[in-house]
């Protein structure tokens, strides 16, 4: 969005751009956060599945070390378990947040393009008045030249 001030025909639909712009500001900021966010539980996630890979299967000489062997890989687990539940719905999250940061975006487009549109229609209409003006500056020339003969 430009910094100028807007046509005095556009100055509604200039306010509309502002709004807009500012919903597609928090949307990409709120889609920044909640991509990191996915890739922190993706990290976690995966931290937890290499403890999982990398745990030792060891002779246990007594049934309560053998016992806590096997609670602590059941929390384990049950961590896994959470995590990955946690990382599905962050990435529901983040479609939602991608999704609205897309709508806000195109409607940020969309208004920005007619106010484009506009400013382009008043050019040319100047660009035709200033050739109309010039068409006529040079005929009175000519007139006056050639005598008055039209």
């Amino acid at each position: 969005m430009s910094t100028r001030r807007p046509h005095p025909e556009d100055r509604g639909l200039a306010a509309v751009a502002r709004v807009r712009s500012v919903r597609e500001t928090d949307s990409r900021i709120g889609l920044t956060q909640v991509l990191a966010e996915e890739a922190a539980m993706t990290a976690r996630l995966t931290t937890l599945q290499n403890q999982l890979t990398a745990a030792p299967v060891v002779d246990l000489t007594t049934p309560g070390e053998l016992i806590a062997h096997r609670t602590a890989l059941t929390h384990l687990g049950s961590l896994i378990q959470e995590t990955r539940a946690d990382v599905a719905t962050a990435a529901m999250v983040s479609a939602e947040a991608r999704a609205r940061w897309i709508s806000d975006r195109a409607r940020l487009a969309a208004v920005e393009h007619l106010l484009e549109q506009r400013a382009a229609g008043r050019r040319t209409e100047a660009r035709r008045k200033a050739d109309r003006e010039a068409d006529d500056l040079a005929a009175q020339r000519w007139s006056r030249a050639h005598g008055g003969v039209a």
